[in-house]
């Protein structure tokens, strides 16, 4: 809130009057949704010290101080997912910011937030790293549940026409654990976690860290739940300010992983050329 900030710290405040700034500055996040009365309460001065304060500031009055706080608050901070992961709280706390018609470009920003941090988390050289060892693996398992499911199946579906020996953990019959009962320490599990996170993915992660098998685990930060099963890391955020988490950088290291693995694989133009040729007799063209 540098703009409504630096209007704060410059202006020619009461004693009061700067209990009140240094109270709203501290607690921005709760200080935008409080009324007059309650800010009052909460410092042990009037309801007319606060007015007052937002008048000094050159506001017509507390509410249209607070209409400034509150855009700013909801300029600066895009995600409302990065400390809250239930879906419920999430569109509570979303149903109190002001419902500007601009989400969807607060939603772009966000994305493009996440994908500069993808970006600068995670070097050339851990893609590469991952590749080869993905690669060198004698049988490749994807775990991937409930939202993160796209990112497996995607991935899932072109790493299969790169590699032979590729399966997903993600069945409505058939459990992630009987899938890599037989997992050795030759294979390797790529493993797609994000809040909420799930038990069932942890469990997986544990058997296969258990017989010394190789783990990629592509998560949101590096103290996540299967951050410590890694033998490879790569973090990419989600964060997002709806009640569901943003893909779209997540989405962008499958890619890059993938494009990586694309590169050395061998013998990939021969076998894309054999599933195109009996695609097209399904009529896929």
């Amino acid at each position: 809130m540098s703009d409504l900030k630096e209007i704060i710290l410059t202006a020619n405040l009461t004693k009061t009057q700067k209990m009140i700034a240094n109270y709203i500055l501290e607690n921005s996040s709760d200080a935008c949704f409080m009324t007059s009365t309650e800010i009052a309460m909460r410092l042990g001065v009037s309801e007319s010290s606060v007015i007052r304060f937002s008048r000094s500031l050159g506001f017509s009055g507390f509410m249209d101080f607070q209409k400034a706080l509150r855009k700013d608050y909801q300029d600066k901070v895009l995600s409302i997912s990065s400390s809250v992961t239930v879906p419920a709280q999430r569109v509570a706390k979303r149903a109190r910011l002001d419902s500007s018609s601009d989400y969807i470009h607060r939603h772009f920003q966000n994305a493009e937030k996440n994908l500069t941090a993808a970006l600068d988390k995670n070097s050339a050289d851990l893609f590469e790293r991952a590749a080869d060892l993905i690669l060198a693996s004698k049988r490749r398992y994807i775990c991937s549940t409930r939202g993160n499911s796209c990112l497996g199946d995607y991935f899932l579906l072109y790493l299969k026409h790169m590699v032979p020996n590729v399966e997903t953990t993600c069945s409505a019959c058939i459990s992630p654990i009987d899938h890599i009962c037989s997992i050795t320490r030759e294979d390797c599990l790529i493993i797609f976690s994000f809040p909420r996170y799930s038990s069932a993915d942890r469990i997986t992660a544990e058997m296969a860290k258990e017989v010394g098998a190789t783990i990629i685990v592509i998560t949101d930060k590096s103290d996540s739940l299967l951050a410590e099963y890694a033998t490879i890391l790569l973090t990419v955020p989600v964060d997002s300010n709806t009640f569901f988490n943003s893909m779209v950088a997540a989405q962008f290291v499958s890619e890059s992983l993938l494009d990586t693995i694309s590169r050395k694989s061998k013998g990939l133009e021969k076998r894309l050329k054999k599933i195109d040729r009996y695609l097209g007799e399904l009529g896929n063209y």
